[in-house]
């Protein structure tokens, strides 16, 4: 390529926007395609170093190898030639080693020219690369500011060839445009930066101020000091600091700040001014001096007014110990008091159902409920001498009373005094136009009996779910009997983490017929812990320790895929049944339920419609928005959602045509005494008639005589399950007695 030519495409790369706008992105796309169409390269493109990891810290040798180092690069433009060549640029950023004679080579000599590539040569990428890209010849050109280096161009061929010095000289010319375009870009970049800075300290609610230190007027001040002090800022900007309310009010700070900041040392306090108005604030500052390159020594004030902190701060002292809207202590001060005693009597009060009063009422009406509990606990402690009444949680409270003589009439009395406060308590509420009937339980719990043996409010709370699943008179003692059950529940739970880990759990069928056919549709897995002392243990033995312990996630995730797993051999045996199983509330609502669904159905190959999962109304009531969205999602996997136990919760008809509900379940209480209750039988038939009406299967739980079998045949109930044809039995039984008896059809 003559000279003219060269002259003529650095003419098109001085006199191209993007130069002349500093856009470094499209100059180099614009050198790269000059480049490759006019040199003989396979490959043109410009690189920018990260400057951090280009200086490697000194190192001496000893066997004159310098050391490696890495670095980043980052692509910024290429060209790849006619050769259908293609280099993989790892989504335009690398990390590669480099020996540090790479960028000796390019400050002494502008370039680095590789004639042959060899895995010892100085490469920008790594030897593995260009050989599997066939590189065989490299002429890296560096990018300069000032001697400094940014980037190179880079210039590969797939042959040997001799590179001219005229060629090499045009490159470093495109390289000096280059260098001029990213200086122009940063000179850009940094004005912007300076405009920037200034709108943002404008912009800000801090007072920012520039003070002479020799002059001590003020150079500079933002606006933001008008609005926290009311002075014009004509009134501070270029006259004496003397004016600002700080040296106004306390003359002394001036010369303590000047004297710290001439030891080069920061200041930064609070002090408490008032405005020319009489009006009074908090101040925060922070002062630190510096001096400029033409030796102007100045000090940076940055302020703000932080009344608002320190009333705050008052504010907190003063509810630190109460709760803001009962008026009682808290629990933190609640429990201070409860650490520190060795004797009383603990009550732990919990209104029953509160949480579906203030879903159904509102917030406003549940603080007010909230309001009138918390003045009728506060007048029954004044007039026991309460040593402590407080609100500890969302609706609980508690009392420490003090301990009466450990007598037989004083626990009568005690007794007494609880039912008298249930019936404080339970008297009804006026909130608005409406009366309010108030369900409570307690605890009670002898602080002297459990002191140095367990927490007290632990023991109330276990005391308390007792007292929540009696029908009648809803407190309970904590006793012998409740600390035996809780050292159980304590050795179950150790035990658990040792049954989930030496895998002692094993899954029970039990089929679910259908009423036409008589033939199995499905079984539910039902789990039984082998436990190596108590042998086959029930649900109802460690089920609730499991969701209290948060175990239940790792047990449902094995009992999910154990069934799935079971599911995909029955159905490799052409066994044409539904798997159907529980989910726990905590399962279904743990955030990950849908993935493992998703990884189960795929790695078992679960045919659609297969796989059936129960959950029951009450728990799927937690969250009703969340819920229904997954349950979605989980139809559209292909996944059935059952209600369980349908009936004894509290779900409504909108709910049930809100969630995409494969089958409801009816509970077994309403199955067991069809045969003589006549409500029992119309309830049975009502939910019947709805599930038809919605389009739901159905199925019937606990059927035991063949009188309640023939009853919900004539109702047209799809389906029953009950010891009428199996309780749940192992997997190899249910293989013998059930698929092989029964038969199986199409679900």
């Amino acid at each position: 390529m003559v000279q003219e030519q060269y002259k003529h495409f650095l003419e098109l790369i001085v006199n191209s926007s993007a130069k002349q706008q500093g856009n470094f992105t499209k100059a180099s796309e614009l050198v790269c395609e000059l480049l490759q169409e006019n040199l003989d390269a396979s490959f043109v493109s410009v690189w920018l170093f990260d400057q951090q990891l280009i200086e490697p810290a000194a190192v001496v040798s000893t066997n004159n190898v310098s050391p490696l180092t890495y670095y980043s690069k980052r692509l910024i433009a290429s060209f790849v030639g006619d050769n259908d060549t293609i280099y993989d640029v790892d989504n335009n950023e690398r990390q590669t080693i480099i020996k540090q004679a790479y960028f000796d080579e390019l400050r002494h000599h502008r370039y680095v020219l590789t004639d042959e590539v060899t895995p010892d040569c100085q490469l920008i990428k790594s030897y593995q690369f260009y050989k599997s890209q066939q590189v065989a010849n490299v002429l890296d050109v560096a990018i300069r500011i000032n001697g400094h280096i940014e980037g190179v161009i880079s210039l590969e061929s797939t042959h040997h060839y001799d590179w001219q010095h005229d060629e090499i000289q045009f490159v470093i010319q495109c390289a000096d445009q280059l260098a001029l375009t990213l200086a122009t870009r940063y000179s850009y970049d940094k004005t912007e930066q300076i405009n920037l800075l200034r709108n943002a300290v404008e912009q800000s609610d801090r007072v920012v101020m520039l003070v002479n230190t020799d002059t001590l007027k003020v150079d500079y001040v933002n606006f933001a000091h008008q609005k926290m002090t009311g002075l014009l800022r004509s009134n501070i900007e270029h006259h004496s600091v003397l004016n600002l309310d700080i040296f106004r009010n306390k003359p002394k700070i001036l010369d303590n700040i000047l004297a710290s900041i001439a030891n080069n040392e920061t200041v930064e306090g609070d002090v408490e001014l008032t405005r020319k108005d009489g009006s009074r604030y908090w101040l925060h500052y922070h002062v630190i001096g510096f001096t400029t390159d033409l030796g102007n020594r100045y000090a940076l004030v940055s302020s703000y007014d932080n009344s608002a902190e320190y009333q705050h701060k008052a504010d907190l002292e003063r509810l630190a110990w109460h709760c803001s809207l009962t008026g009682l202590h808290n629990r933190s001060f609640f429990m201070s008091r409860l650490d520190k005693a060795t004797t009383g009597v603990l009550l732990l009060i919990d209104l029953l159902g509160f949480k579906r009063f203030n879903d159904t009422n509102g917030h406003s009406q549940g603080d007010s409920l909230l309001i009138e509990v918390a003045r009728r606990l506060k007048h029954f402690a004044a007039n026991q001498q309460a040593l402590a009444v407080s609100r500890i949680g969302s609706d609980e409270f508690c009392l420490l009373l003090p301990k009466n003589e450990n007598t037989s009439e004083a626990h009568n009395q005690l007794d007494e005094l609880i039912k008298k406060l249930m019936t404080n308590l339970a008297a009804p509420i006026l909130i608005g136009r409406e009366k309010v009937d108030i369900k409570t339980a307690i605890a009670v719990v002898d602080i002297e009996s459990i002191i140095g043996q367990f927490s007290p409010l632990s023991c109330a709370d276990i005391a308390l779910q007792h007292a929540k699943h009696k029908s009648v008179e809803q407190y309970q003692f904590f006793n012998q009997d409740l600390l035996a059950q809780f050292q159980s529940n304590a050795e179950i739970e150790r035990d658990l983490q040792l049954a989930i880990k030496g895998r002692q759990f094993e899954l029970y069928y039990q089929p679910l017929m259908d009423l036409q056919s008589h033939k199995c549709i499905g079984a539910e897995a039902l789990i039984r812990w082998n436990h190596p002392k108590k042998g086959v243990l029930y649900p109802g033995a460690f089920i609730e320790i499991a969701e209290k312990s948060g175990m239940i996630n790792s047990i449902g995730h094995w009992v999910l895929e154990t069934a799935c797993k079971q599911l995909n051999l029955w159905q490799h045996k052409n066994v044409n049944i539904a798997m159907h199983v529980n989910v726990a509330a905590r399962q279904f609502f743990s955030g990950d339920l849908f993935e493992r669904v998703w990884d189960l159905l795929n790695r078992y190959r679960i045919k659609p419609g297969s796989l059936i999962l129960e959950i029951t109304e009450t728990e799927l009531m937690g969250d009703i928005r969340y819920a229904t969205i997954l349950c979605q999602e989980l139809v559209e996997l292909g996944v059935g959602i059952a209600i369980d136990d349908f009936g004894t919760g509290y779900s409504s008809m909108k709910y049930l045509k809100q969630f995409p509900i494969t089958k409801l379940k009816i509970d077994r209480s309403f199955i067991m005494d069809i045969d003589s209750s006549k409500e029992s039988r119309e309830i049975v038939s009502a939910i019947i008639a709805m599930a038809k009406a919605l389009n739901i299967s159905l199925t019937a739980e606990g059927v035991e005589t063949a009188a309640q079998e023939q009853f919900l045949e004539a109702c047209a109930c799809d389906h029953a399950q009950g010891y009428l044809y199996s309780p749940a039995i192992r997997v190899n039984e249910f293989n013998d007695r059930i698929i092989t008896h029964y038969g199986t059809t199409t679900h």
